[in-house]
Parts: structure tokens; C-alpha cells; sequence
């Protein structure tokens, strides 16, 4: 971390103290150790399916999707958490990651992954510009045809929803759906949503997104996970210093972020999955990456 980092970050911890607090309690997780997480890459699937911000409790008491539902714990409360945990220093070259996510593209100097394939589904055609986000659909299009592209290979498909913005009747209503750094904006006291309204817009936005996992779970072929790359905080408490967490910030490891869905059904027989060579095409895209992240609610 740079000078001007630093400085950028005491000025932005005077300005919003429950910053201090979390970095505190940060602190405190980072001496536990995790031994209990699921390793998403060395479990046995053709296909996984990961839905952002998903909670396991919401997800089990909203979804009607066939499979056998358990709940998995992961070591990462975010999503670059999540990928510095299991992409950084993997060899992922029997994989395709198609996904709605700029946060690999943002941090693609700091995570050194082999992957055979990366769709990057968030750049001109594949974003909404009425919801600033991708929607449902849209991946589910591109993840057919990614599976018919690469038969042999396993296939990850990156949701953006549940995660914000909420774009379900709840949402659009209450919500301002271009509101930028939206979680931390909630903490501060900016953006004022009962928690009823904005726990009913999260579920509606994880309801948006079933029709199109149950469309891969029968178009996919072979066995099929469906699970989260992290929950979901609507005040619940952090530890030591029980401060109310909201959204999902890195490192704050309660269970409300680290309990995910792990759901399985296999669709036909298992595919034959073979590893290719490293997509090494990481180029730079024709859209502002920053701005794609504002829109989704990062800071």
C-alpha cells in the first residue's frame, strides 16, 4: 500500500468510523485459520453455478429447484475474497468462467489463475443500461452457448443476481437503483431502507433469477451445482466489537456470509472433461470497469 493510500484511507476512517471498527474486527478473523471451507474446484461437478450474495437461509425457504439442497461453508465473504481464495494459484484449464462479475477482470494482476476460457458477459452487449447490471437471461443465453462451444469442458457460470441492484417491483419502487457504493452509503446513514423493504428486495431479486438456473439445470448436461461465492448481511452482528454488518465486506467471516447453498442434480450422463490450453487474452475491454463496478454497488 501506497502513501497516498494510506493517507486516502485515515481521511475516509475519520469521515465513516464504522470503517475503523470493521478493520478492527477484520483483524480479529484474520488470525483465525479456516479449515472447514469447501474447495469449489476440487469438488465433483461438470457445471457450478454460482449466484452472488446468495444466502443459504433464503435460498433454501424461496427455491423450487430439483436437486438435493446442503449448505457448504466458504472462506471468503465477497467476491474478491472468494477469488483470491480459490482462483488465486489454481490451474483451472479443463474450466470456462463465464461470468457477469468484473471483479476477476479488476484484479486479473494480482490473481494469477490458468483458465481456459473467460467470458466476460458485463462488457457492451451483455449490460443493462436501464438496471446497470446483467441480467438473468443474458447469462443464462451466453452460458448455452459457452457449454455448446466447449463440450469437454467444466463450465462456470457467475450470476450477478441476488446481488445489488435490486431489480425486482420492491427494488425498482424503494430503491434508487443507480445509488453508487450502496452498502456503505446504507452504514453512514445516506440511504435510509427499512430493513423489511430491503431484505424483501433481495429476496425478489434471488426469485428474478430461479427461472434461469432451472433453465441450465435441464439444458446443461451432466452434474450440476448450484451454490454462492458468498452471503448476504442485513444487520447482523460482527465480532469482537459487535458492530452491524450490511452487504458484504471483505474479510468479516459470520455465518450469515460464509454458509452458502450447495445444491446438486445431474442432468444425463457425466460429460468427459479434458484440459485445454491457458486463455491467455485478458486484453483490455472497451468499457469502463470501474464504472461497471459503481453500478453493481462497489465501492
Amino acid at each position: 500500500m501506497t502513501i497516498s493510500d494510506t493517507v486516502r484511507r485515515v481521511k475516509r476512517g475519520i469521515k465513516e468510523p464504522h470503517l475503523v471498527v470493521r478493520e478492527l474486527n477484520k483483524y480479529y478473523y484474520r488470525q483465525r485459520e479456516s479449515n472447514d471451507g469447501v474447495e469449489f474446484f476440487d469438488e465433483d461437478w461438470d457445471n457450478l453455478i454460482i449466484l452472488d450474495a446468495c444466502r443459504f437461509d433464503t435460498f433454501e425457504e424461496t427455491h423450487n429447484l430439483p436437486g438435493e439442497l446442503q449448505s457448504r461453508q466458504t472462506n471468503s465473504s465477497s467476491t474478491p475474497d472468494f477469488l483470491y481464495t480459490y482462483f488465486d494459484g489454481a490451474d483451472l484449464r479443463d474450466t470456462v468462467y463465464v461470468t457477469a462479475n468484473p471483479q476477476l477482470y479488476r484484479k486479473r494482476d494480482r490473481i494469477d489463475v490458468k483458465l481456459h476460457k473467460v467470458i466476460n458477459i458485463w462488457q457492451d452487449e451483455g449490460w443493462d443500461d436501464e438496471f446497470r447490471t446483467v441480467r438473468p437471461e443474458t447469462v443464462t443465453e451466453i452460458a448455452e452457448q459457452a457449454a455448446k462451444e466447449f463440450p469437454n469442458k467444466r463450465i462456470v457460470v457467475h450470476f450477478i443476481q441476488p446481488h445489488y441492484p435490486f431489480i425486482g417491483p420492491t427494488g425498482k419502487e424503494y430503491l434508487e437503483l443507480d445509488s453508487l457504493d450502496f452498502w456503505n452509503r446504507l452504514m453512514t446513514g445516506e440511504v435510509e431502507i427499512p430493513i423489511d423493504i430491503l431484505y424483501k428486495a433481495y429476496e425478489e431479486n434471488l426469485e428474478l433469477v430461479y427461472p434461469y438456473v432451472n433453465q441450465l439445470l435441464t439444458t446443461l448436461e451432466g452434474k450440476t451445482v448450484v451454490t454462492a461465492d458468498h452471503g448476504e448481511a442485513f444487520g447482523e452482528r460482527a465480532w469482537p466489537i459487535p458492530m452491524a454488518e450490511y452487504g458484504h465486506p471483505n474479510e468479516i467471516y459470520i455465518p450469515q456470509l460464509t454458509t452458502v447453498p450447495w445444491l446438486v442434480y445431474q442432468n444425463g450422463n457425466r460429460r468427459t472433461i479434458t484440459t485445454g490450453a491457458e486463455d491467455e487474452d485478458m486484453d483490455e475491454v472497451s468499457v469502463d470497469v470501474e464504472q461497471r463496478l459503481q453500478d453493481l454497488g462497489y465501492a
